[in-house]
């Protein structure tokens, strides 16, 4: 039998350095250390026995205390694809000093073998299982593994994650979450293995309670919805953006709120003037590819019949800014894409683009289909020294249908010409000019408001001392901005600040991608042969 008080050490490993999403030199404007707290532990820490002791380390923001691991009696680690170098580490750290370690979250549950070091693997959504965990550990157990099924969980049950286990000044903003799920059927996406196709919703008083504890411990500022799509369930939704608008005027507007959902918010006004008014300011859409027929093969038919241009900028009206993901690889490639890509994010201006290679992940039906078709070993002219970054860096690990080094060289492409600093800032500038910041209200304490000062005194700085065009372009963004629409220009200063990571993040991709592109360069092709349909592949290799 454990001891009825255990001491529980959280640890959150680091993302892997070569990652889109470390936006190491805009937190550092703004004096933050790491874009977004780990949600995930802080729910696991609400699941557990209020009589135990719980410290969280984030790796990303600091490092390991001498005597963390020798006051802790259990450890528990666990995150995402691009932290799994980190995880492994903290597993192999608590195994070499005879600390047992807990493992969890969406990269263990997606591949358990490689987390077979952690003496338990807790699999799945934690909130069914973690009573089947806590039960065993106090009974003595040294292993085991607990999962739950997948997209069963009722998220009702869901408790108040513990917020005061966070130091907020670390972080550009925190996450909540109401709904987990997505309906739709992408192939390559992982989110509806993990959490099922159907969304499920917590409570508005539950939201609300988390917003409360956030509120009373003194958080105001950014928080981010971390929905899979906020708009899955728009029944639910529109039940509950009338509370949360309510509830922001009665405390005064304390937070603006971010979120993920499908291009299909621009068919609903209503709905996307309900996010407005209850201070929605972004949204990220995965757009993947301007082609239909690339569309409707990765099942991704939601993006199709519109204009994605008209789709934005209606959701510019709307007072949204959009940030996009973009995908490179696809079976259904015709030739080269770079340039329709390129045109596709100019006529859209949407700014902040995540640009990246396909990625089998695990137990997706992308990864099913290429392991049918016996493409899923990485050929010998990839490029296998990249690690786990995300798709901008360790994309395509598998045989390719087209030719590796075209999809690279569009790829390389599409940065350079996304990224040049007249193109980014034409952009912003445009999005400045529609963004409709009528419903926009934020109220900080006066200690914040002197912070976000000097945030923008740092940035202001930065880009005048930068050298040629990025210089020119950023006063000529804020000179227009002003003349056009001076609401917008707090968003319009957050994109740009966001320039000061992917800037330099871009130029190290493509070099990283030239490197590769010239290795391949003498090096027989391993796509498939010719142009093969899907089905036509699938023969072929059988």
């Amino acid at each position: 039998m454990q001891t009825a008080r255990n001491r529980i050490l959280m640890i959150y490993p680091a993302f892997n350095a070569n990652s889109f999403w470390n936006y190491k030199a805009t937190c550092a404007l703004a004096g933050a250390r790491h874009p977004a707290a780990p949600l995930g532990l802080i729910t696991v820490a609400a699941l557990l026995p209020t009589t135990w002791e719980v410290r969280l380390v984030d790796l990303n923001t600091e490092e390991l205390g001498a005597g963390d691991l020798d006051w802790a009696d259990l450890v528990m680690t666990g995150g995402m694809l691009p932290q799994q170098d980190g995880a492994l580490a903290v597993i192999e750290m608590c195994r070499s000093r005879g600390k047992p370690v807990v493992v969890g979250g969406p990269d263990a549950t997606s591949t358990p073998d490689i987390y077979a070091a952690a003496d338990f693997q807790v699999l799945g959504e934690a909130e069914e299982i973690m009573a089947d965990f806590v039960a065993a550990w106090t009974g003595g157990a040294t292993s085991g593994v607990f999962r739950a099924e997948m997209g069963k969980t009722d998220v009702t049950k869901s408790p108040t994650p513990r917020f005061d286990l966070l130091t907020f000044k670390n972080y550009l903003h925190v996450g909540v979450q109401f709904s987990r799920g997505c309906p739709f059927n992408c192939e390559f996406c992982d989110i509806i293995e993990l959490y099922g196709r159907v969304p499920r919703t917590k409570t508005n008083a539950q939201v609300m309670a988390e917003l409360d504890a956030l509120h009373a411990l003194g958080y105001r500022g950014h928080v981010d919805f971390v929905d899979d799509n906020l708009i899955g369930n728009k029944k639910a939704l529109r039940q509950f953006l009338p509370a949360l608008t309510d509830w922001m005027r009665e405390k005064n507007s304390p937070f603006e709120f971010s979120t993920e959902a499908s291009i299909n918010l621009a068919d609903d006004p209503a709905l996307m003037q309900a996010m407005s008014e209850a201070n929605f300011f972004t949204i990220f859409v995965g757009i993947e590819s301007p082609d239909a027929d690339t569309l409707v093969s990765a099942q991704k038919k939601q993006n199709t019949r519109r204009s994605l241009a008209e789709s934005v900028h209606k959701i510019y009206q709307a007072g949204l800014f959009v940030n996009a993901g973009f995908i490179l690889g696809f079976d259904s490639e015709k030739g080269s894409v770079a340039r329709g890509m390129i045109d596709c994010i100019e006529d859209t201006a949407i700014p902040i683009c995540m640009v990246g290679l396909l990625y089998a992940l695990p137990n997706t039906q992308l990864t099913r289909r290429l392991d049918r078709e016996g493409r899923l070993t990485l050929p010998d002219d990839a490029d296998h020294s990249q690690g786990l970054g995300d798709q901008c860096t360790a994309g395509l690990n598998f045989v390719t249908s087209r030719p590796r080094r075209d999809i690279l060289s569009d790829y390389k492409a599409v940065l350079e010409a996304v990224y040049a600093p007249s193109a980014f800032f034409g952009r912003v500038r445009r999005v400045g000019r529609m963004l409709d910041c009528t419903h926009r209200r934020l109220e900080l304490p006066q200690s914040m408001e002197w912070q976000e000062l000097k945030s923008s005194w740092r940035l202001f700085w930065r880009m005048t001392v930068a050298k040629g065009d990025v210089r020119r372009e950023f006063w000529k963004t804020v000179l227009d901005c002003l003349a056009n629409n001076r609401q917008a220009l707090p968003y319009v200063l957050m994109m740009v600040a966001l320039y000061l990571h992917l800037g330099p993040f871009s130029r190290h991709v493509i070099a990283q991608v030239q490197r590769q592109i010239d290795n391949l360069a003498d090096a027989p092709s391993a796509a498939l042969p010719g142009r093969l349909e899907r089905s036509e592949a699938v023969v072929a290799l059988a």
